[in-house]
């Protein structure tokens, strides 16, 4: 957009400006915007547009201020600045705050929208509200302005699991399951899988997982929901049917999706599993990622094989990335035993792959060099020695 003084903003126009700069610039610079925008485009867009970047710095007094003054203008006369009100005190854990601010709608005569309904249902869920939920589905089923979908009741049916209520939650997974029509489905499956794992119905997580092959192909993202469900019920041997599924598919090679056996086997401790998995994979050309190597790592510690521990343990180092760091417990017993057999220089070469991975900083890598350099014992537990590294990140999900 041009600064040029005879380009005449539309209000409309103005807002999207608005939004822009507060994504790029912060939001002070935003109401420095506004401020300056003239009086005749300060209509709804523009104030609307200055709402959302309140809602979405979750700035709840600045944005509860402005929605007076929008009152005080008559100019929420439609659900959109109320949806956003709602949206803002969801996010921040203000729930007291939605039954006024729905009132307040029906009093004035602002309808309640699909995205009215849809706020407030995840709202009660996620503090297992199953009652008020109850009532949010009822008048959702009423209303004809409402056309119902299957992730209505998918939310509900999180609100009961939440609550502990699998029976009721079992009733809102079948009308989820009703509602599931058209050609695309993959979420849908996805959701249903989550859903009857987390109720513990395995039948029914065949069932849908048949079906979900009948009407969809399925990625490897389908693949690790079907797999994480069934070693989350304890089926391995199911879980291992499913990996074959996926190797003879022909979907892209993800190593996430044997990820979740190996994980599986180290914790279990089925380690001749887990290193077959990893070599057949290796053999194919295929690169573990760090915690791969790290899962297996911890498991040869768990079972006292201290020395495979910390080749593994190397391998793991060398595959990471600047933010991942190492199993903390595991990477300590591995220092620790080089010090304690006197492999000074072992140790050193572990800290200095530390060090140029980025996973810790310099002063974490100079604090554990003076541990292993000195004779003397260690202060403080090795594993309390990483307290300046980076935040881990998960490479299974991510």
């Amino acid at each position: 957009m041009s600064d040029r003084r005879y380009f005449v903003l539309s209000p409309v126009e103005i807002a999207i400006r608005l939004d822009l700069i507060s994504k790029v610039h912060g939001l002070e610079q935003a109401e420095k915007y506004f401020d300056n925008i003239p009086k005749r485009s300060k209509t709804f867009p523009t104030y609307g547009a200055l709402l959302n970047c309140y809602a979405h710095n979750k700035s709840v007094e600045k944005a509860e201020a402005l929605m007076q003054k929008m009152r005080d203008l008559d100019i929420t006369r439609r659900p959109l600045s109320y949806n956003v009100m709602l949206n803002l005190y969801s996010k921040v854990g203000q729930y007291e705050k939605l039954d006024n601010l729905m009132q307040e709608m029906k009093e004035k005569g602002i309808p309640w929208d699909k995205f009215t309904f849809s706020t407030v249902l995840n709202a009660y869920a996620s503090t297992s509200d199953i009652d008020e939920m109850g009532k949010i589905l009822k008048k959702m089923e009423e209303d004809p302005q409402v056309i119902m979908d299957w992730r209505f009741y998918a939310v509900a049916a999180n609100g009961c699991i939440k609550a502990g209520l699998n029976d009721k939650a079992l009733e809102m997974i079948m009308k989820t399951e009703e509602l599931i029509v058209g050609k695309k489905r993959r979420v849908a499956y996805d959701f249903l899988l989550t859903l009857y794992t987390s109720i513990g119905k395995k039948e029914e997580l065949y069932r849908i997982w048949n079906l979900y092959k009948s009407f969809e192909k399925v990625y490897n993202a389908g693949y690790m929901c079907m797999i994480s469900s069934l070693l989350k019920l304890d089926d391995i041997s199911g879980a291992e049917k499913i990996l074959e599924e996926w190797e003879s598919g022909g979907t892209c090679y993800d190593f996430r999706v044997p990820n979740l056996l190996i994980f599986a086997y180290c914790k279990k401790g089925h380690l001749e599993k887990a290193e077959k998995m990893v070599n057949e994979a290796v053999e194919r050309g295929k690169k573990p990622f760090s915690n791969t190597w790290d899962s297996l790592a911890t498991g040869y510690l768990e079972d006292n094989q201290i020395q495979k521990a910390v080749e593994t343990m190397k391998k793991s180092i060398l595959a990471s990335h600047p933010r991942w760091k190492p199993n903390r417990v595991t990477l300590a017993a591995c220092l620790e035993f080089l010090k304690g057999k006197g492999d000074v220089e072992g140790a050193q070469e572990f800290v200095k792959l530390l060090l140029s991975s980025g996973s810790f900083s310099m002063d974490v890598c100079e604090r554990l060099l003076n541990y292993i350099e000195d004779g003397k014992p260690a202060s403080v537990p090795v594993n309390e020695m990483f307290e300046d590294g980076l935040d881990v990140v998960d490479e299974a999900t991510s």
